[in-house]
């Protein structure tokens, strides 16, 4: 029997699939009661993600000339309908990833997005929070609520300061994970690709992933082997990846333990679509959601300077140029907008996926999906 013929069933279990119903019904009636309309942006897009760690797919028609790509958010367009002024929104879609398949991880997954207008960050995290607790029901019940900041985070777990830590300390704290610098492993030992956060199809309409990244990578925190996550530091001079990489190894799997921990002020470095802290210019205001040492949901107080987000974009290509990355253009439509205006707003991604894991005490994203990248 063939492994096609075996593996036509789905992954989850009927029960698995009922649960999943339930928590969209939750949500969209969450929303209803707070009056925040439902849209539904293309998945085909016109430009790719610039961000490093994420990778689009491709998609060619025969039909129609040029290159489209499988949104991997529907972050870009949902900005546009902010911009024309559609007030506060929410979407439930799949969006596709390259480079990612874990125990938490699968090319297409289910977010929920939304934006509230005039929401600071701390309000976003008390929404998210309640949401969170409204799709967990009795699993949240005895779960505490905790908001720490990103250099507290390094404090509790490792004893040192990710904004002044010098690189040195952060090497050494790598190589404690087991962590070789290029410079030092032995010859003919290559390193990996970088770790990718955030894939492909076939048929008529053709997709591909980037080639330049031949190794499929997971998030940090599903390997089992120690070695193979500090083997994806790119970079092992540079702040943010070795920053990361403690994160993903270290601390991020301590988070949450019987609890729904919001990790917020990340250095400003890594602060993608949010905007800087005016209080503290060294970090952004941006955060992340773990419970039981996953990553639940990524929330921004939103940038709305179109020149400084061209800036970043300009950034992010260079630094994929320099990776040997595909680094094809950026998504001109969204700084069209944010130059016409973005109005004053905070947004936040949240895995469905893993919300569901938690929910039904699923030990992997296959158990909660109909059917993995590998039975699609």
């Amino acid at each position: 029997m063939t492994a096609d013929r075996k593996n036509w069933r789905p992954t989850a279990t009927r029960a698995v699939l009922a649960r999943r119903a339930e928590a969209l019904a939750e949500i969209r009636a969450f929303f209803a009661t707070r009056s925040v309309m439902e849209v539904d942006t293309p998945v085909v897009v016109n430009a790719p993600v610039t961000d490093v760690h994420i990778h689009s797919a491709e998609v060619r028609f025969p039909d129609a000339p040029g290159r489209f790509y499988l949104h991997t958010s529907p972050e870009f367009a949902m900005k546009r309908l902010l911009a024309s002024g559609s007030g506060d929104i929410y979407q439930i879609c799949h969006v596709v990833r390259g480079l990612e398949r874990g125990r938490q991880h699968n090319a297409e997954f289910t977010l929920i997005e939304w934006y509230r207008l005039g929401f600071t960050l701390e309000e976003l995290m008390d929404e998210v929070e309640a949401l969170a607790r409204q799709v967990l029901g009795v699993v949240a019940a005895p779960m505490r609520s905790e908001r720490i900041t990103y250099g507290e985070a390094f404090q509790r777990t490792m004893n040192l300061d990710p904004f002044t830590a010098p690189l040195e300390i952060l090497r050494e704290a790598a190589r404690d994970l087991g962590f070789v610098p290029q410079a030092t492993r032995p010859s003919g030992t290559a390193q990996k690709p970088a770790f990718a956060k955030t894939t492909a199809a076939s048929g008529s309409a053709s997709a591909s992933a980037p080639t330049a990244a031949p190794t499929p990578a997971r998030d940090p925190r599903d390997a089992t082997d120690i070695h193979e996550i500090a083997a994806r530091v790119s970079t092992p001079g540079e702040r943010d990846e070795l920053l990361d990489l403690l994160m993903g190894a270290k601390i991020g799997p301590m988070l949450g333990q019987n609890a729904l921990t919001f990790v917020h002020r990340y250095p400003a470095s890594q602060a993608a679509l949010a905007r800087l802290d005016p209080h503290d210019p060294r970090c952004a205001l941006r955060f992340e959601l773990y419970c039981q040492g996953m990553e639940l949901a990524n929330g921004f107080h939103e940038l709305a300077s179109a020149s400084e987000q061209r800036s970043r974009f300009e950034q992010d290509l260079a630094d994929r140029r320099r990776r040997g990355l595909p680094a094809d253009k950026m998504d001109e439509f969204l700084l069209a907008a944010l130059e016409a205006g973005l109005p004053e707003c905070s947004g936040v991604a949240v895995g469905f996926d893993r919300l569901v894991m938690i929910a039904a005490g699923a030990g992997t994203i296959d158990a909660v999906l109909p059917f993995p990248i590998e039975r699609a």
